[in-house]
């Protein structure tokens, strides 16, 4: 999310001719700029890691949803907790995958990761206690505890993982 510094070529140089531009320099730099997506966040530790949070929570909310509840209020707010981590986790991984963190850099970028990190593991945890508790041996809402439990980990694991970087990466820039 650093803004690197650009060269800008004029092609009129103060000491004789106009040289040629070198072709790799500017089309090594404009393909980066120019590119839509980020081909490399696809296969990034942390790409995978929201991959698959957003496949826990979905199956997790899926198996809630289409099991018998026995206590209305702990399901729904499972349910309620489940799909808006989900679309959170989805909002951060479209940012990174259209880099659109460049354009909008007003926003501290990973301090809201991290602040929805931090508050949606919270609930998520809570929310699956909640739903273990009131199971009751039903296999729907025990696999859907089970992988609200799952997901819980995997944040946190994506909450660790983005502290662990920012910390390394202020460190050595002193």
């Amino acid at each position: 999310m650093s803004h690197g510094a650009r060269v800008i070529r004029t092609g009129v140089s103060s000491g004789g001719p106009a040289a040629a531009p070198s072709l790799t320099v500017a089309s090594s730099s404009a393909g980066s700029d120019a590119e839509l997506m980020d081909g490399s966040y696809f296969r990034s530790c942390a790409g995978m890691l929201k991959v698959a949070q957003m496949i826990s929570l979905l199956i997790g909310f899926i198996s809630v949803n289409n099991s018998p509840w026995t206590d209305y209020s702990a399901y729904s707010f499972f349910q309620i907790v489940t799909m808006c981590d989900l679309v959170m986790i989805l909002f951060f991984y479209i940012t990174h995958i259209f880099r659109i963190y460049r354009k909008l850099s007003c926003i501290s970028w990973p301090l809201a990761e991290f602040l929805h990190y931090l508050i949606g593991t919270i609930l998520l945890l809570i929310a699956s206690i909640i739903a273990a508790s009131k199971s009751y041996n039903l296999t729907g809402l025990v696999a859907g505890a089970t992988f609200g439990f799952l997901a819980t980990i995997l944040c946190i694991l994506s909450m660790w993982s983005s502290y662990k970087v920012s910390c390394i990466t202020q460190s050595t820039s002193k």
